[in-house]
């Protein structure tokens, strides 16, 4: 019987085997050392948000379980009531009324936002230098006005008297419009809100994706030509795949803007609108609190718009993270 011997391994190739492994690392020299500047300059924008942002919320949470009217206003001690007021509030049948008509008007308009700026941004692909232009400084000069001053401006395209709207579809033979009133039917009031949403953020959408669009290869629509692909293939198949983590973001930052919208409706029901049949939740909430001295009450509405405002902005930084991750 033979002894087995084993041969010495190197002192050399030992330590190769640990440096290679890291097994002969000191668990200190594993960590990395982080440096505080990145936290010190993020600190003060941390806490100017806390401070703006924080302290409304707070007031807000401490409202909603108080009763908290006009007299409260005046100083006189608000008691302590729980959640009696979201009780009141779940079980009003207006405020999930006005909840469905938010969510449907949100997605309406994000869907139509999103389709006409792909044509948008599609149609300024395609123009020379010139006519792109013209049509960029167009929707430049949409994009920058104030909300309260366009609406007005479609408020008067819409008027019952001397609205063009009117006159245009009277003289064109469709129907006879004269004196007619776009505002004092629910769903044609909707219908002027949506063409105003969407026309203030049309141009962000294509402009965005315009610049999505001049950087994608010309190499690979040339390929995809020579392929034999169709205009509609090479979109649905090169530069809609290109362009998906633009559309991705865009569509979760509309949701968010389209959710809160406030001016637009506010406005348009001071012109003539039926308040109660036109709600979204921002104005909900307002005329509760303001309208009917109900701070309690409109508190809890707000804290609702605040969570789904939260969901939707979870959804954005998860695409953003997303697209980091991808990188």
């Amino acid at each position: 019987m033979t002894a087995r011997t084993q041969a010495p391994v190197p002192a050399g190739g030992a330590g190769r085997t640990a440096r290679g492994t890291g097994a002969g690392r000191p668990a200190a020299r594993n960590r990395r050392r982080r440096s505080p500047a990145p936290y010190a300059l993020v600190a003060p924008a941390v806490i100017v948000l806390a401070v703006v942002l924080g302290y409304p919320l707070y007031r807000l949470v401490v409202m909603s379980v108080e009763h908290f009217g006009l007299a409260q206003q005046f100083g006189r001690p608000a008691p302590f009531v729980g959640l009696e007021n979201y009780r009141r509030v779940v079980g009003d049948s207006q405020f999930w009324t006005v909840l469905v008509r938010t969510v449907t008007f949100c997605a309406v308009n994000v869907g139509l936002t999103m389709l006409l700026g792909m044509v948008v941004a599609l149609v300024l692909n395609a123009l020379g230098k010139v006519l792109r232009l013209l049509v960029g400084s167009a929707l430049l000069l949409a994009w920058a006005m104030p909300p309260i001053a366009a609406t007005v401006v479609w408020q008067w395209l819409f008027d019952t008297q001397y609205g063009l709207v009117n006159w245009l579809v009277t003289q064109s033979g469709i129907a006879d419009y004269r004196g007619h009133s776009w505002l004092t039917q629910p769903l044609s009031f909707l219908a002027v809100a949506t063409v105003i949403v969407v026309w203030m953020g049309v141009p962000f959408v294509a402009l965005t994706l315009y610049a999505g669009l001049t950087q994608l290869p010309r190499e690979v629509i040339e390929a995809a030509e020579l392929d034999g692909a169709s205009g509609a293939q090479r979109f649905r198949h090169v530069v809609l795949p290109f362009l998906g983590p633009i559309v991705s973001i865009l569509a979760a930052l509309s949701t968010l803007w389209d959710f809160r919208v406030f001016t637009q409706i506010y406005v348009l029901q001071k012109a003539g609108g039926v308040a109660r049949d036109t709600n979204l939740l921002g104005v909900y909430a307002y005329r509760i609190s303001i309208g009917a001295n109900r701070f309690d009450v409109g508190a809890v509405v707000a804290l609702v718009m605040v969570a789904l405002a939260m969901l939707l902005t979870a959804v954005y930084l998860r695409q953003m993270l997303r697209q980091e991750e991808e990188r």
